[in-house]
């Protein structure tokens, strides 16, 4: 995909969605609107087109993910192949911290006994009421 100026360039979120930061598209533009996603330390919306070089800090929960664009795709491959097309800087301590965060912040939710499984839609009531989106710093 080539512009004018003839850099290659491609959509933020169809690449987050192509490189498997995001399981869907759809998540990678939700999360570009709710400022979880950042190029170059900058709040981006959804078709802000990235170019190779580009730093993007991803939120993935309680992890900042930091990654280098280091190849443009705009269709979803291999998860062999995608990792060539990033670099990642996140440092092995954000992911420790991540861990032991994820581990401290899961509560103990106990059902009545009897009452059976909570259905999809209460299962994410209860997730969006323990894990509300919180505004990035």
């Amino acid at each position: 995909m080539a512009s004018d100026d003839q850099s290659p360039k491609e959509r933020v979120d169809r690449w987050l969605w192509a490189v498997r930061l995001f399981k869907t598209r759809s998540l990678a533009t939700e999360a570009c609107k709710k400022n979880h996603v950042k190029v170059d330390e900058q709040p981006v919306k959804p078709s802000k087109e990235i170019k190779v070089g580009d730093i993007v800090c991803v939120k993935l929960g309680p992890l900042q993910k930091v990654v280098r664009v280091d190849g443009l795709i705009d269709k979803r491959v291999s998860a062999a192949v995608a990792a060539k097309l990033t670099t990642d800087l996140t440092t092995p301590q954000a992911y420790e911290k991540a861990k032991q965060d994820r581990l401290n912040l899961a509560p103990r939710i106990y059902f009545k006994k009897g009452s059976g499984r909570p259905t999809k839609k209460q299962r994410r009531d209860l997730d969006d009421f323990l894990y509300p989106d919180s505004p990035d710093e």
